[in-house]
């Protein structure tokens, strides 16, 4: 028997931001697996009696390793639960969430991803401006602060 995982994106951390294909797979999840800074408000809206694992990360503090986090995914999906995998932000930008999809796939367990607010979009939103201007700012650029071994990029 093979559940299922979903990649939520919890954006800013505002649950009002959520998508409602987020606040659904939260209120059907068996188990979910959340970030630090996804955590809070956005975890009362998860299913009475699901598993809450805590699996952020943390500079500074011990935390834990990114395949043991990617184990435990493919260990509550092997269960047949229906896991959710709650990421801070959006979780196809600067997040792990390569990883995590690598060992679910391998693992031939089904999951999606659900994209979320990001950080960039949510910051000027608050602000009352653009993230783009026609005349000033014609683009936006993501560009991440560290490698997998948490070296600055090349170039």
């Amino acid at each position: 028997m093979t559940g299922f995982v979903t990649f939520v994106s919890a954006g800013p951390g505002d649950p009002e931001l959520l998508t409602v294909k987020a606040v659904k797979a939260l209120a059907a999840a068996d188990a979910i697996l959340f970030d630090d800074l996804s955590s809070g408000p956005i975890l009362a809206l998860a299913r009475p009696g699901a598993d809450m694992v805590g699996v952020g990360k943390r500079a500074g503090r011990a935390s834990p390793k990114q395949d043991h986090v990617s184990r435990l995914l493919v260990d509550y999906a092997l269960t047949g639960a229906n896991v959710v995998r709650l990421k801070s932000g959006d979780s196809g930008i600067f997040g792990r969430l390569e990883e995590e999809l690598t060992a679910v796939r391998a693992a031939g367990i089904g999951c999606e991803i659900i994209p979320g607010v990001t950080s960039a979009s949510a910051a000027a939103a608050a602000a009352c401006m653009p993230l783009t201007r026609r005349q000033h700012a014609q683009r936006i650029q993501f560009i991440t602060a560290a490698d997998t071994s948490g070296n600055l990029p090349p170039g």
